[in-house]
């Protein structure tokens, strides 16, 4: 049988989806046929979550549904918070963050059941417990105590205020839904894959987002935007970040945030994070950070036509939170688990075990055998 593959499965189509449609050429991303513009400018996170699981936009009472259920799933189990307190010195975020999901279901009492309403319920208890592992591992490394969430918050406000202890402005929790949102789903991406790829094999839903979490756990999938900050903070002025990317460039080394393997023009999600990078940039005193990124990106287009991905002004937006840079890749996960516990969902409503072939390049198959005193 004659296959044609691109190498890290360029090109090859491996299922049918109707979540999100992505057009490289275009710099098209919509949810369920929503422009992501239009999510951008509207949605709030919570609606995002709905729309990815029901392929259509609450109502107010379901979304109000929704918020209710999120909130009465933030705590967390008794041994999976003793474990986050136990965690070592140092400890790597996504691999605690790994771990501490794939522990959830260990007290779930529906873990096993397969159900269309128990995975519903799952991924809902996902949603609001990935943000708690998160916010609560980063509270107890630092020698604080956990922050009981406010009820009356919406999950991004309520995520900013447990992990910092003060609740941001209006400005600042509308930065970080919106980037939540433009995070929330990309199609088959290397942890969406590897979630469907689980699930097709009908194990839980714990086990597929463990996949998903320890796929993203690689810094060619999910460390982007630390990679962005590093070199962001690795210079003082526009002029000394263009000298390195000129100097990056010339030495064949990517400048992380510029580019991207799905699309050939500006990423949507890009315009939306950049305007917010300057916005909060300026509130918080580190509009230094913007200006450093707007000369780097400006630089790659010109030279190389390398246009800004969502990773590249996510990175001074998160740092004007107030978020520490080891936790941009977790946030990440938290954002995505909603468009990862959606592909879930839709792959064991219509399953099929995913199970591709290899093109053989090896030797020529009926090697004759050669004793082992004479090799």
């Amino acid at each position: 049988m004659a296959v044609t593959t691109g190498a890290g499965l360029e090109g090859v189509i491996a299922t049918a989806s109707s979540i999100c449609f992505i057009d490289g050429e275009e710099g098209v991303l919509s949810y369920h046929g929503y422009d992501i513009r239009t999510l951008g400018e509207h949605a709030s996170f919570e609606e995002v979550i709905f729309l990815l699981w029901h392929g259509r936009l609450p109502k107010l009472a379901e979304l109000d549904e929704l918020k209710a259920g999120l909130v009465e799933h933030r705590p967390l189990p008794e041994p999976v918070e003793a474990f986050l307190k136990g965690l070592p010195k140092g400890f790597v975020p996504m691999a605690a963050l790994r771990t501490a999901v794939s522990m959830l279901a260990l007290y779930d009492r529906q873990a096993q059941d397969m159900s269309p309403e128990a995975n519903e319920a799952k991924a809902l208890k996902l949603m609001a417990q990935t943000a708690t592992i998160v916010t609560s591992m980063h509270r107890l490394r630092s020698g604080n105590a956990v922050i009981p969430g406010d009820p009356q918050m919406g999950l991004a406000e309520n995520f900013l205020y447990t992990l910092n202890g003060k609740k941001p402005d209006h400005v600042m929790q509308r930065a970080f839904d919106v980037a939540l949102v433009l995070h929330a789903e990309h199609e088959l991406n290397a942890s969406t894959f590897a979630a469907r790829v689980t699930a097709a094999t009908l194990s839980d839903i714990y086990s597929s987002v463990t996949s998903a979490i320890g796929a993203l756990k690689g810094p060619l999938h999910g460390g982007a935007n630390e990679d962005v900050i590093k070199l962001l903070l690795s210079v003082n002025s526009p002029e000394e970040g263009l000298a390195k990317a000129k100097d990056m460039l010339a030495n064949k080394i990517k400048i992380p945030g510029l580019g991207h393997r799905v699309y050939h023009t500006l990423d949507p999600r890009a315009a939306f994070l950049k305007n917010m990078a300057k916005e909060l940039g300026e509130r918080t005193g580190h509009v230094k950070l913007y200006e450093i990124s707007n000369a780097i990106q400006a630089y790659g287009k010109e030279a190389k036509n390398l246009n800004a991905n969502v990773d590249f002004f996510s990175a001074s937006t998160y740092y004007s939170l107030g978020i520490p840079v080891d936790l941009f890749t977790p946030i990440f996960a938290v954002s995505r688990m909603a468009g990862w516990t959606a592909h879930i969902l839709e792959q064991y409503h219509n399953n099929r075990l995913i199970r591709p072939r290899a093109e053989y390049v090896g030797e020529h198959p009926g090697k004759a055998w050669v004793d082992i005193a004479k090799r």
